[in-house]
């Protein structure tokens, strides 16, 4: 290994080791100071470090992250609220209106989805197999499936 390169392996893996703090403590009070200071840099020299590597600010990921638990726990049927507070936020409203804005619908109306995407799925589960996989194994051909639609 070069003298050259050392460094910046030692500065992308200081980075990598912050993004893993974030990624464990998600659903906890962390602010830019506790996330900088896991890699041991400035706030301001981190976050221009961490946006160099990932293509966006420490905040950004965090919130990244956090819609990202928040989707698969409403998904999961876990109620708005009580996902509001699992994944660190402290205030239902200021959760929904980022999620709304994050992902274009409330909290509430993509649960709903979820949950009958969940009944859909439960009482015509064939028309969720994707196509190609159905006619390459065959399902399509002579089947006595009626939910089968081509």
């Amino acid at each position: 290994m070069s003298h050259s390169t050392y460094p910046k392996l030692y500065l992308y893996r200081r980075i990598v080791q912050a993004k893993l703090f974030i990624d464990q403590h998600f659903n906890q009070p962390i602010n830019l100071n506790n996330i900088s200071g896991e890699a041991c840099f400035s706030a301001f020299h981190f976050t221009r470090l961490f946006k160099k590597v990932y293509g966006k600010t420490p905040h950004q990921y965090l919130i990244a992250v956090r819609m990202d638990k928040a989707m698969s726990l409403l998904k999961d049927g876990m109620p708005v609220s009580a996902t509001c507070y699992a994944v660190g936020f402290e205030s239902p409203g200021s959760f929904s209106s980022l999620f709304k804005r994050t992902t274009g619908i409330s909290p509430s109306d993509y649960l709903l989805q979820q949950q009958i995407l969940k009944i859909q799925v439960r009482q015509t589960p064939l028309k969720f197999v994707p196509g190609c996989f159905a006619a390459q194994t065959g399902w399509l051909k002579n089947s006595n499936f009626e939910e089968v639609t081509c």
